[in-house]
């Protein structure tokens, strides 16, 4: 028993030193994240993606860069984007760009394990979005993407649970957002309004960011080499690279940690042995965890679901293998015990100064948050009452009305947990 506690203690530790790590980064990433969204507004990403031609697969890149970075948050924008006209391949592009090209996965990643990973990230990332848009058109006829669209629209989809897009008026969508970035910024509402997407955000992830250091944590510690040998092939070989490189998504698919709470997974991965390919193909895969392959069915159907599926698994596995093989020729591979997953203890350093530093950024962030009514914010806004995340009633995937009164979802999951016990929420 004693052998146990102790173990439990030492997984524990190992979670919370690599959380203090990486605390600077999160309040960064997450504030610079909830800037983007208010400020730069997410209107514009559902223009102008009525195709999939290289100049619009670009521009859908450049919109997921500047959105969310988390999975279910942009798994629902890029729901609500294809059932307003947008073109599937493009909307997909979107998806992947808003959760591997962002500012703090990469932050979070060069503190963690290195900068040989955000440059993977970013070259594989680049090369998953071009394998894309190669096979975009086989692998999703355009009858099945018809079809599913319709669902969508019409309320034909086989899991009927979504619901009309919300419809407001010119001058409520004026509200909203001042006229000019300009005006945006001198607002003090609106930046009460970018700091509710902040810690909204964070309050969505708040069960992957804890799964996410927890199981990275044992994996420091109470797991043995030897475990993680037995799943992947051992040695430097092209077949290791390939083999780890597929079975690098499978792990990511039942781990059911996605966003940013995968990359404590991914250091632990790496620290264990498994080869750079293998590890920048489980990060990407965040995108096909099983909570949100069933979000998928829930929204496209089960059939273009397994495409997805099937499609991402394959784009994602040689997206890291080929940035593994090219790394590997230019020999710039990280060593496996480079990095900051296996803290020994804590020590002050520049480190703990930022943390401290960002601490007092995040108080400032949260004040603004929890003052948001009387400081004028909140108009066209509302709050999931299930997840916590804060959306746009302009564009928000789901609603529910109770009591005469409007409530506003991320994604009809939330929605329909929400309608089984409305009282349990509302009070």
């Amino acid at each position: 028993m004693m052998h146990i506690i102790d173990d439990i203690g030492r997984s524990l530790r190992e979670s919370t030193l690599m959380f203090w790590e990486t605390l600077w980064p999160l309040v960064l990433g997450f504030g610079l994240s909830g800037f983007v969204q208010r400020f730069i507004g997410k209107r514009l990403i559902e223009r102008k993606l009525g195709n999939h031609r290289p100049a619009t697969l670009a521009r859908a890149s450049g919109y997921g860069m500047a959105s969310s970075s988390c999975s279910y948050a942009a798994s629902a924008l890029t729901k609500s984007m294809f059932g307003k006209g947008a073109d599937f391949i493009s909307s997909l592009v979107f998806m992947i760009s808003s959760t591997n090209l962002v500012i703090e996965l990469g932050i979070v990643l060069v503190v963690l394990i290195g900068w040989q990973f955000l440059i993977g990230e970013f070259l594989g990332g680049i090369l998953m979005i071009i394998v894309l848009a190669l096979i975009g058109l086989v692998a999703f006829p355009k009858s099945l993407v018809d079809r599913a669209r319709a669902g969508l629209v019409e309320g034909k989809s086989p899991h009927p649970d979504q619901v009309p897009q919300v419809q407001v008026t010119q001058s409520r969508v004026s509200q909203a957002q001042p006229e000019t970035t300009n005006e945006a910024i001198r607002s003090v509402s609106a930046w009460s309004d970018a700091a509710s997407f902040t810690v909204s955000d964070l309050k969505m992830l708040r069960k992957e960011l804890l799964i996410g250091y927890l199981v990275a944590g044992i994996l420091a510690t109470l797991i043995p080499l030897r475990f993680w040998t037995s799943l992947f092939v051992p040695g430097n070989g092209v077949w290791t690279a390939i083999e780890n490189a597929i079975i690098g998504p499978a792990i990511a698919v039942l781990s059911f940690v996605c966003s940013i709470g995968n990359v404590p997974l991914a250091a632990a991965l790496w620290k264990d042995g498994i080869s750079f390919g293998g590890v920048i193909s489980f990060i990407f895969a965040d995108l096909i965890t099983f909570p949100l392959l069933m979000i998928y069915r829930k929204y496209y159907g089960i059939k273009l679901t397994l495409r997805i599926l099937a499609v991402f698994w394959l784009i994602m596995s040689l997206a890291g293998f080929v940035t593994g093989q090219v790394f590997s020729a230019l020999r710039i591979l990280p060593d496996h015990q480079v990095g900051h997953l296996a803290l020994s203890r804590f020590s002050w350093n520049y480190t703990s100064f930022l943390n401290i530093i960002f601490i007092v950024v995040f108080a400032g962030i949260y004040w603004l948050y929890r003052n948001q009514s009387k400081l004028g914010g909140g108009s066209g806004l509302a709050i999931d009452p299930i997840c916590k995340m804060q959306v746009n009633t302009s564009n928000a995937p789901a609603r529910r009305e109770v009591a005469g009164k409007i409530y506003y979802f991320c994604n009809p999951g939330c929605a329909d947990k929400f309608s089984e016990h409305p009282e349990r929420y509302i009070s």
